[in-house]
């Protein structure tokens, strides 16, 4: 049953085409999935279904048939037709141009729709995770509700949290609670763009799963974005390829996400690079908490490390490992409770533990990060955010070639760099804003670099791209990088070396090859049934 139809969807932002002419029929209970690239278009799609006012299309419809409740303006999908309302009124069909709809039904449409967006945990950070859970369900003071709540948990495998608060939990733990919370809502339209992009291997999985269980199954009607392949070919019932705005194939799943794989370049081959001596040095580093909920949390427990000079080093591990509350301590942003680091500056080792200038305060100018939360600054163009907005001063001219030349390090095309120059972040897609995140890091050519997930919301394609941008400005700069990532991929096409950490702690160290080895199919569900 037709359920959604786009008729010459158009979209134009500052005289820009994202979309051009998209027509799309998507039935009630069917999964379409939305592959390609970043700046595809695909977030913007998403948020124009959802209603977004700043996305409202510059031509076309958007069509929803629904079933609606003359009396109480109930809003349901189309096989409710003719069934009773739980007020006593009947449903009646209906279609409806949304962008053009009484302001009631514009409403009543959107308080259907559930979403989850990418790096973005909607959460009450305040409150328990069984609570933010109850608080999405209808009359959530009713004592069914607790029961509900719990069910939800339990599908997203998040039953042993259920007490702790929100704002404890761990990146992958929070996209699990908002999955909950989204489910809980009982939608007739769940859209979900990029859901596991910043997510590791195993959670992800589970958040797969939860969604195959919690909305594809109960014949929800769901729309979700993504560049990874398990997502389409394991979620879709159709994919449709977008590029530059068009739509350039569709089909069966497994078919058209082989055709988009098809045309991802392999990784130039990674050459010999000889490091030079020690440059980061970490001794029983232990970050322990103590939580009313949760007792002692020991989230870094014991790191001993050291990353040679000039080394692309990789931390591989789950999420809630320990990796990015390792990599904020190394930076300076949180304090350890016992261990030494040491960072070498010269001929010279500085304690990073000791604050002022004398101690960290000497390392900080000569490090950047890339926080798996980065934010960029909202009322700056792209330009700004590149130069004026980190302090970084220089003659207009200079600005703008250094800033085109390090948008090109990240994936953008000259014409395509150029022209993002004036943009504002809300004028791009969440891949672009990443890339533009991780540009800012690289302008100010730090002589170490922490990257936490960089390749979460990236494409195949500019994955590739970035590992050959941070190859090639360690050769021309000398820089040493410590990647914090779950991209398994990432890390064997980019680090020398890599870790794997586990409940806080460095279980192994060695070749990429071989730490991969132990992240198998059957290694994680080992772990799973452990933990």
């Amino acid at each position: 049953m037709s359920f959604i139809e786009l008729k010459n969807i158009t979209k134009t932002f500052n005289d820009v085409k994202i979309l051009k002419n998209l027509n799309i029929t998507i039935n009630e209970g069917s999964v379409l999935g939305i592959l390609g690239r970043s700046g595809a278009g695909k977030s913007v799609l998403i948020n124009m279904l959802r209603g977004m006012k700043e996305y409202k299309p510059d031509e076309g419809q958007i069509i929803y048939n629904i079933a609606l409740c003359p009396e109480c303006v109930l809003v349901e999908a189309p096989s409710k037709v003719g069934q009773k309302c739980t007020c006593g009124g009947t449903f009646e069909a209906k279609s409806v141009d949304l962008w053009d709809a009484d302001r009631k039904i514009f409403a009543a449409i959107r308080r259907r729709i559930s979403i989850m967006l990418q790096r973005t945990f909607a959460l009450y950070e305040d409150d328990t995770v069984i609570d933010n859970v109850i608080k999405s369900i209808d009359n959530h003071d009713d004592e069914e509700s607790t029961y509900i709540a719990i069910d939800l948990l339990e599908m997203t495998q998040m039953t042993h949290r259920i007490t702790h608060i929100a704002r404890d939990l761990s990146g992958g733990e929070k996209q699990r609670v908002v999955l909950a919370r989204q489910i809980a809502k009982e939608p007739m339209i769940f859209l979900a763009d990029e859901p596991t992009g910043t997510l590791d291997p195993k959670t992800a999985e589970l958040l797969h799963h939860a969604l195959l269980e919690g909305v594809k199954e109960k014949g929800t009607t769901m729309i979700i974005t993504s560049h990874w392949p398990e997502v389409m070919r394991k979620l879709s019932d159709h994919v449709i390829w977008l590029e530059k705005g068009e739509i350039i194939d569709e089909g069966d799943p497994e078919e058209v996400v082989q055709r988009f794989l098809d045309q991802v370049p392999l990784p130039e081959r990674r050459a010999e690079f000889e490091t030079g001596g020690p440059i980061i040095e970490m001794n029983d580093v232990k970050k322990h908490y103590y939580s009313i909920e949760r007792g002692v949390v020991k989230a870094v427990d014991g790191i001993d490390l050291v990353v040679d000079e000039g080394e692309i080093f990789g931390i591989v591990g789950l999420s809630g490992a320990g990796k990015t509350t390792l990599s904020r301590i190394l930076y300076g942003l949180t304090e350890p409770s016992t261990g030494n680091i040491s960072v070498k500056l010269g001929e010279d080792w500085v304690d990073m533990t000791e604050s002022g200038p004398f101690g960290r305060g000497r390392v900080k100018p000569y490090l950047g990060i890339l926080h798996q939360e980065y934010s960029l600054y909202p009322h700056r163009t792209v330009l700004g955010n590149l130069t004026e907005a980190i302090s970084l001063e220089l003659p207009a001219e200079f600005a703008k070639m250094k800033a085109v030349y390090v948008l090109k390090a990240v994936g953008f095309d000259d014409d395509y760099a150029l022209s993002l120059l004036n943009k504002y972040p809300d004028e791009l897609s969440g891949g672009e804003r990443h890339r533009v995140a991780l540009a800012q890091v690289l302008i100010k050519e730090p002589k170490i670099i922490i990257l936490d997930e960089p390749t979460g919301t990236m494409d195949p394609i500019t994955r590739i791209q970035v590992t050959d941008s941070i190859r090639k400005a360690r050769e021309e700069l000398n820089q040493t990088f410590l990647i914090i990532s779950h991209d398994m991929d990432f890390v064997l096409d980019v680090c020398d070396r890599a870790s794997l950490m586990r409940g806080g702690k460095i279980l192994k160290t060695g070749d990429p090859e071989d730490i991969v080895e132990d992240l198998t199919p059957t290694e994680k569900k080992k772990m799973l049934t452990e933990e």
